[in-house]
């Protein structure tokens, strides 16, 4: 039954998630494919994942002990902080702070989890700014 009901609410979701995708305007100069598709492979995959949800439900399913919950209260908090700090302190600031928590709550040690962190934030920066010509946000702190 917890399967089903998680599986009603991401289709919800999944519904108002597409009707907001469709109604997003996008420039002129855009390219000829440009950035309307992905949020509808994002709907597709999350629609499919609630299908699942709704039709193949696990048999037996067993929540995670409560002292998973603050871990993932953690998560929750952290990501809607990542949200709001992108801008103002920069992606690769943010994102490493942001990947070296999340790497401490899943249990990797302090300084590897930090250069992993560093390493994987510089790696994605360079993807997006010099493979895919994306700007990315440097942060008004550092100018």
């Amino acid at each position: 039954m917890v399967d089903r009901v998680v599986g009603t609410v991401v289709l919800l979701l999944t519904l108002g998630y597409a009707w907001e995708a469709s109604r997003m305007q996008v420039g002129f100069l855009s390219d000829p494919l440009g950035p309307r598709p992905f949020p509808y492979l994002i709907a597709a995959l999350l629609g499919l994942s609630a299908f699942w949800l709704l039709f193949r439900p696990d048999p037996n399913p067993t929540w995670p002990p409560r002292s998973a919950w603050r871990s993932f209260a953690l998560v929750l908090l952290s990501l809607v902080a990542y949200a709001y700090l992108v801008v103002p302190l920069g992606f690769i600031l943010t994102t490493t702070l942001e990947m070296a928590l999340l790497s401490y709550l899943f249990g990797a040690r302090f300084w590897p989890g930090l250069g992993g962190a560093l390493a994987f934030t510089l790696v994605v920066y360079f993807l997006f700014t010099e493979g895919l010509g994306v700007s990315l946000p440097v942060g008004r702190v550092f100018g």
